[in-house]
C-alpha cells in the first residue's frame, strides 16, 4: 500500500467523529507525558512459506515436490497500548505494546497437490519504541508520521493444510506451528483531533505497516508412507488501521478570549451664556443646565467639568474672578438638580480661552460662557 493511499485511509477513519469533536487551537503541538489506546482491523499480507529439512524430503528421503508455498489470511484485529512524551516542538517518543491476531484463509503450494482445506491462526505480541513528528498546520486535525523498531513474538497455532479431505493426522497434510521472536519494525501515518471541551484529550486515526523478520517454525509433513519433521520460514507483515484515544497530562484549558474594553463614550459639551459683566443665570441658562444634569444621570457620567470664561473687557484679574463666579453659579444649579458636587471639576479661565478670538475690550457674547463637559 502506498503512503498516499495510507494517508487517505487514515483521514477517512477520522471523518465519522469529526462532526462531533470540538477542536483545540490549530497547530497545537503536544507537550508532556501522554497515554493512549487504539483498536482496529489488521490485514495480514500473504505470507510466503519456505520448507526445509525433513518437511521437504519427506519420509525415506522421498521429495514432495514444491518446497515453497503461500498463506493468505482473513481480516483480523489489532490492539495497541502506548505511553510517551511530547517535546512541544512536534517531536514525540513513546513505548508501545501491541497485539495482532489473524486466522488463515488458504494455503497453496508446499507439495504436488492443491490443498483443499486450511486451518490455523497467528498471533503477534510486539514491544516497540516509536518516534513521531506532528505537523503544525491550520487544519481541524493534526497529521503526523512515525516509525518504530522493537521485538515481536509470533505464535502460530497449528497452521494446517490438508489434501483430498483427509483429516489429521492421516497422510497428505502439512502442519506448521511454534513461537518465534524476531526483530520488528513499523511505519506510521495518522492524524489526531484534540477535543476542546476536555483539555488533553484527543481522538486518533492511524495506518501502520508492521513487519518482522521471517519467523522460524517447526514443520511436520504427513504422507502415506509416514511423516517427517523439518522447519519452515514464514513471512510476517501487516497493514493495520486503527481508531484510538490519547490523553496528555497537565494540559490547561486555553485562556478565555480577550474581550476588548468598550470605547469610552464621547464627551458631550453644553454651553451656558451670560449677560455682560453678570454671573446670574437666565431662564434659558437654567434649561441648558437641566438638560446637562439629565444627560449626566442617563449616561452614567463620572466626571463633569464646569469651566467659566469671559470676554476681553476689563482687567485679567477681574475677569478671572468673574469666570470663577459664573462657574460656581452653574455648579450650584447642577447640585440643586441632584448632581453630586464631588463629581464636578470647577474652574475659571478668564479671557485666556476665547471661543471667538477678539482683541482687547471687545464685548463678544459667545465668550461670556460656562462650558459643561460630561465625561
Amino acid at each position: 500500500m502506498s503512503w498516499k493511499k495510507a494517508a487517505l485511509a487514515a483521514t477517512a477513519l477520522m471523518l465519522p467523529v469529526a462532526a462531533q469533536a470540538q477542536t483545540a487551537p490549530f497547530g497545537l503541538n503536544l507537550a508532556g507525558f501522554y497515554v493512549g489506546a487504539a483498536a482496529g482491523v489488521n490485514l495480514r499480507t500473504d505470507s510466503d512459506i519456505t520448507l526445509s529439512g525433513g518437511a521437504v524430503t519427506g519420509p525415506f528421503g522421498v521429495g514432495i515436490g514444491n518446497q515453497n508455498g503461500s498463506a493468505s489470511w482473513d481480516p483480523g484485529y489489532a490492539l495497541i497500548l502506548n505511553m510517551g512524551y511530547g517535546f512541544g516542538n512536534g517531536l514525540r517518543l513513546e513505548g508501545e505494546f501491541s497485539f495482532r491476531s489473524d486466522n488463515v484463509d488458504s494455503v497453496g503450494g508446499l507439495g504436488r497437490q492443491q490443498y483443499w482445506r486450511s486451518a490455523g491462526m497467528a498471533s503477534t505480541y510486539a514491544f516497540m519504541a516509536n518516534a513521531y513528528y506532528d505537523f503544525r498546520v491550520d487544519w481541524p486535525v493534526i497529521p503526523y508520521v512515525g516509525a518504530g523498531i522493537g521485538y515481536a513474538i509470533t505464535s502460530y497455532d497449528q497452521l494446517t493444510t490438508t489434501t483430498n479431505g483427509s483429516p489429521a493426522p492421516f497422510p497428505n497434510q502439512t502442519n506448521i506451528a511454534g513461537d518465534d521472536g524476531q526483530f520488528a519494525y513499523q511505519f506510521i501515518v495518522g492524524a489526531s483531533m484534540p477535543i476542546g471541551s476536555v483539555p488533553g484529550l484527543a481522538l486518533t486515526a492511524e495506518y501502520r505497516y508492521f513487519a518482522t523478520l521471517d519467523n522460524e517454525l517447526n514443520a511436520t509433513r504427513y504422507q502415506p508412507a509416514g511423516f517427517s519433521r523439518g522447519s519452515a520460514e514464514v513471512e510476517n507483515a501487516s497493514n493495520t488501521f486503527l481508531l484510538g484515544v490519547r490523553y496528555t497530562f497537565g494540559v490547561t484549558p486555553p485562556p478565555p478570549p480577550v474581550v476588548p474594553a468598550a470605547a469610552p463614550a464621547p464627551a458631550r459639551t453644553f454651553l451656558v451664556f451670560f449677560d455682560f459683566d453678570r454671573a446670574n443665570l437666565t431662564e434659558r441658562a437654567r434649561q441648558i443646565i437641566a438638560e446637562a444634569a439629565n444627560s449626566s444621570r442617563s449616561a452614567g457620567v463620572t466626571r463633569i467639568e464646569v469651566s467659566g470664561h469671559t470676554d476681553t473687557v476689563g482687567s485679567a484679574s477681574y475677569n478671572q474672578g468673574l469666570s470663577v463666579r459664573r462657574a460656581n453659579a452653574v455648579a450650584a444649579e447642577l447640585e440643586r438638580l441632584g448632581v453630586p458636587r464631588s463629581s464636578m471639576v470647577i474652574q475659571g479661565f478668564g479671557f485666556t480661552r476665547l471661543l471667538v478670538p477678539t482683541g482687547p475690550g471687545v464685548r463678544e457674547p459667545q465668550n461670556r460662557r460656562v462650558e459643561i463637559v460630561l465625561r
